[in-house]
């Protein structure tokens, strides 16, 4: 049994040998991702050096080199593919913010000691190009550089564009990208291809002196002051950076700074320093809006409107069409309005002409009926004439016989008097009835209105027939919310048709009148024994101009009518019962403690 387990145990171990041997090769491995600038060749050959030097001052690690473009880089941190980065401050900061990385190191020039300015741009043209002779020429020209995310090949010359008032993005000067390595630059150049190219700093120098460029056959524009070596059309940025990945152990990084930091410089005269400061390289990246700082493009004014221009406009449009709609609207309120005044003030206007026509009727209506009883009056205003001539002349006679008594005297002034007072009284209820006047309703006793213009009937027809009048429920006492004057033209109306209508069937009987009270009105009926009239005839009665006398006029119902319908009545006619004859009905609203009511008419004469 214990032989059996031993077995078992020395064939697990035999098993994850091969297993471990695998980790522990892995752990050793350092994986090193560099930015193959000018293609993958050339990194090899400018990196490889390093990577062997790097090597001998890490003993029993083994570097592994991979070379990347600027997308393949990003690619690789974020699949966990690599350990540290070497590549451009600008894409350094851009991995920073995106990856995580951090510098741990920075590389140091061999034109330069410092390390926080060693990288940047040459924008550089044909030396015999007159018409470009510093970078504010090159407005409405070409201008040629690797890729828009190269830093010291594209970015920073950008940068110092857009500070001479030039912007690439707006086509001034007109960008041309060539794609990595930066040499396709140098040829699109010389070929024609582009009026300037953006090359990293040195590297014109370094194709002179390789051979690979004439010297002098490019030209550097607003070389910056100086006396370095290499000429910049720009401030220089730090150096490249040796970074960290996120998940790099810290031991591992620590390891690493120290054998750098320990390399001298080599062949080329570069070396690496501790971590420079990348502010500058932030303040750039702010300025162009890219990297890490390509939200504020977003945000930025151009940038929402070239977003949001359409909804922009449709609101603006919206607000005008909103804005011309609501100024319509006014309009049409404004002109309604108006033309709502003007026909109020025309209704007001005609209301006031109906108003005076109206006065006009009454007053033609009192004096038709003033007209028609003219034959009467003669008569009745001489016999209190005659007597009181007669009277005269007996004083006169008595006078001069010397018989004039006191007691004659004093009778016969009595009846002058009477007599006087009784023309006095038929003249005064004319000339009421005939003017015109103020309107006044207040309140009057039916059964008082009633006995007047009766008296002034009977006063102003001799042989008038006589009013019988009666009263229903307690007797009367009832007030009415009238003008009296018009009622009494009513009532006259009333009366002289119905004295018509019984001279026509030589009938002497009273007229009858019956005042009763229904509900909140007084009803006057006014009721003859004439012939009356066929059903036909009795609706058109208060017609304006349809009559059954051969003299009439045909408006004295019909403004009866009016009259009562404006105080708020009604007027009717049937045939009585027992028959013959015609009653005419009307009412009249019963006054409860209203206060007076005048209207002015257009004439008072």
């Amino acid at each position: 049994m214990r032989c059996s387990l031993r077995s078992i145990s020395v064939l697990l171990l035999l098993a994850l040998c091969p297993l471990l041997a695998s980790a522990t090769e892995a752990s050793r491995q350092v994986r090193i991702g560099v930015l193959a600038w000018q293609g993958l060749e050339e990194a090899e050959v400018r990196w490889s050096t390093l990577m062997n030097r790097l090597a001998d001052q890490l003993p029993g690690r083994e570097l592994v080199l991979r070379h990347f473009d600027l997308a393949g880089v990003a690619a690789a941190l974020k699949a966990g593919e690599l350990d540290f980065v070497v590549t451009n401050p600008g894409h350094y900061v851009f991995l920073e913010a995106e990856s995580g990385i951090s510098r741990i190191a920075t590389l140091v020039a061999d034109n330069a000691s410092d390390p926080a300015h060693v990288v940047g741009s040459a924008v550089v043209v044909l030396a015999d190009r007159q018409d470009i002779r510093r970078l504010a020429d090159l407005q409405g020209h070409s201008l040629a550089a690797v890729s828009p995310d190269a830093f010291g090949g594209y970015q920073v010359a950008w940068g110092e564009l857009r500070r001479q008032g030039l912007d690439p993005e707006q086509g001034r000067p007109a960008p041309v990208f060539t794609g990595f390595p930066m040499s396709r630059v140098v040829e699109a150049v010389l070929n024609g291809d582009a009026d300037a190219g953006v090359l990293r700093v040195c590297l014109l120098e370094s194709l002179e002196r390789d051979g690979a460029l004439r010297p002098g056959q490019l030209r550097v524009l607003s070389p910056r002051p100086g006396g370095a070596p290499c000429q910049a059309s720009a401030p220089l940025y730090p150096g490249w950076a040796f970074a960290a990945a996120p998940h790099t152990p810290p031991a591992l990084s620590r390891d690493v700074l120290v054998a750098l930091l320990a390399l001298t410089p080599d062949a080329a005269g570069q070396s690496w320093s501790v971590p420079a400061d990348y502010h500058t390289v932030h303040e750039l990246l702010r300025a162009l809006q890219i990297g890490p700082y390509a939200f504020l493009r977003e945000t930025a004014w151009p940038s929402l409107w070239e977003r949001y221009w359409p909804w922009v406009c449709g609101l603006i449009l919206t607000l005008l069409a909103w804005g011309a709609y609501t100024l319509h609207v006014e309009h049409l309120v404004q002109r309604r309005t108006r033309e709502l005044t003007q026909a109020m003030a025309a209704r007001q206007r005609l209301e006031v002409q109906v108003q005076e026509g109206q006065q006009q009727m009454d007053h033609l209506s009192r004096l038709s009926v003033l007209g028609e009883l003219s034959g009467t009056l003669a008569h009745e205003l001489n016999q209190p004439l005659a007597t009181i001539g007669n009277y005269a002349r007996s004083l006169l006679r008595r006078q001069d016989s010397g018989n004039l008594a006191p007691a004659a005297l004093r009778l016969a002034a009595e009846e002058i008097a009477s007599e006087s007072e009784r023309a006095a009284g038929i003249l005064g209820g004319i000339r009421a009835l005939a003017r015109k006047r103020n309107r006044v309703r207040e309140a009057h006793d039916p059964v008082a209105l009633v006995g007047e213009a009766g008296r002034l009937f009977a006063g102003m027809l001799p042989g008038a027939p006589e009013l019988q009048v009666s009263t229903g429920g307690d007797g009367g006492g009832w007030r009415v919310w009238v003008d009296p004057l018009q009622i009494q033209q009513v009532l006259l109306n009333l009366f002289k048709n119905a004295w018509d209508a019984q001279r026509a069937a030589d009938c002497d009987a009273p007229i009858e009148l019956h005042l009763e009270q229904v509900g909140s009105c007084c009803v006057v009926a006014v009721r003859d024994h004439g012939p009356g009239l066929a059903p036909e005839m009795q609706g058109r009665l208060f017609e304006a101009f349809f009559t059954t006398k051969s003299d009439g006029l045909g408006l004295g119902l019909s403004i009866c009518k009016t009259i009562v319908e404006a105080h708020g009545g009604e007027i009717s006619a049937a045939a009585a019962e027992p028959g013959p004859g015609l009653v005419f009905r009307f009412t009249l609203p019963l006054a409860e403690g209203a206060t007076p009511w005048h209207e002015n008419p257009s004439d008072d004469r």
